[in-house]
């Protein structure tokens, strides 16, 4: 399907094509925070569990940590691969494989009965949730305007961030069924599955993957690091790994954080974690528009700057000392409205590659961090006091300032097409 020769202005200009594969992303994202989510939920409750501990203990944040590292190594991973299959299959049936290996693998972890079961079922749904971003940023930077992608960019990490409500919403919900068990949510990621039947029938391959592939064979993943692209491959992926790793470790351990605050007795730990992610993920939906206003205004590399620059100071003042709860609350909200930096990685990055390197050097780029991510959650909850984990927190602050200073060292406005 060929789409039209001149950008639409407006929605009614937009093609069949483009809705449809801006819907089939947009929903990919949504169960992708869903899933993500679900496990940081009950993460400490449900390693106790399987470990047959009490919350307190030690191993009981140890072996969260690894699992959480796991998982992060997994999204790696299933960015590079599946950016692979995105590049030899087509993004369509790539986004149908990734979905699906998020959905099956999720849902089998409903059945884990030790801690490495779970970890082993976080990495494998991993898999697809680190290629599903890989795939559906090159599907939408290969059908959409150029002048529209920062919105689009705006909308799919609001996907994200509702997917992330959608499992805080159900959790909750869940919770009010007698003899509630932690391991129930598990069940819930299994949704997206149902999705890919009308991803795989309404949502036809682009037609510049399909001109590009017509007599060529893909270029290998080592093509990443060849003269003329190595410099942007570098670039772009110690800029993920250094921005992810303080980010996920926040995301994680503030998990950990809420619950030890002085103002929170034991019987609302699992409240007050939900109310805490509820300030983070909504003030981010805000923080998503508002970067992709100063991406159109100001430009992507001055844009991620400032936000990592603004993320730092904020998770700075956080951990620096000890807040009411409701400051507190506060204080992660402003953490949360930075995060929307992220979205614009989702139309910066692809640009960057040839068509038939697109999502393996996408995926690779960013997911890259989840690796170094992986070893920071661990480092730095290792690291932490018994009990106490705002110093780890307020140290990982300090991974955004090189991370705002790289941000300027992308290629230039032109070569990631910068909407003028």
């Amino acid at each position: 399907m060929r789409e039209p020769t001149a950008e639409a202005t407006k929605w009614s200009e937009l093609s069949e094509h483009q809705k449809k594969s801006g819907f089939a992303a947009w929903l990919g994202w949504f169960f992708d925070g869903l899933d993500l989510h679900l496990y940081t939920l009950v993460a400490t409750v449900f390693v106790a569990q399987l470990l047959a501990s009490p919350i307190a203990h030690p191993d009981v944040a140890k072996y969260g940590a690894i699992i959480q590292a796991a998982f992060l190594v997994g999204w790696a991973f299933g960015g590079a691969a599946f950016g692979l299959v995105g590049d030899r299959l087509g993004r369509s049936r790539a986004l149908v494989l990734t979905i699906l290996t998020y959905a099956i693998f999720t849902g089998l972890s409903f059945f884990a009965q030790t801690w490495w079961q779970l970890m082993i079922f976080r990495f494998l749904a991993a898999l697809g949730i680190g290629g599903e971003w890989a795939v559906g940023a090159s599907l939408l930077s290969e059908t959409w305007p150029k002048k529209w992608r920062p919105w689009i960019a705006a909308v799919l990490q609001c996907a994200v961030n509702l997917g992330i409500l959608f499992a805080i919403f159900s959790v909750e919900v869940l919770k009010l069924f007698p003899g509630f068990e932690s391991r129930w949510v598990f069940l819930i990621g299994v949704l997206p599955a149902f999705v890919t039947l009308w991803i795989r029938k309404a949502v036809p391959e682009t037609e510049e993957w399909t001109q590009a592939q017509q007599g060529r064979q893909p270029p290998p993943m080592s093509d990443l690091f060849a003269p003329g692209i190595r410099r942007t491959t570098l670039i772009a992926m110690t800029l993920c790994a250094i921005s992810l790793t303080g980010h996920w470790t926040f995301m994680f351990w503030q998990q950990a954080f809420i619950k030890t605050h002085p103002g929170v007795s034991v019987s609302a730990q699992v409240h007050v974690t939900s109310v805490a992610l509820f300030c983070v993920i909504f003030a981010s939906i805000f923080g998503n528009f508002a970067s992709g206003y100063c991406a159109q205004r100001f430009g992507y590399k001055r844009t991620i700057a400032g936000f990592f620059a603004a993320y730092f100071i904020f998770m700075f003042a956080t951990f620096l000392m000890p807040w009411s709860l409701s400051v507190t609350y506060v204080l992660f909200a402003a953490v949360g409205f930075t995060q929307g930096v992220f979205g614009l990685f989702t139309m910066v990055l692809p640009p960057l590659f040839p068509t038939l390197l697109r999502t393996t050097g996408a995926g690779f780029c960013y997911n890259i961090g989840r690796v170094f991510a992986a070893a920071g959650t661990v480092f730095f909850g290792l690291f932490a006091k018994v009990g106490d984990f705002s110093q780890c927190l307020f140290y990982a602050s300090f991974l955004f300032i090189p991370a705002a200073i790289l941000a300027l060292w992308l290629p230039t406005e032109e070569a990631i097409e910068t909407p003028r």
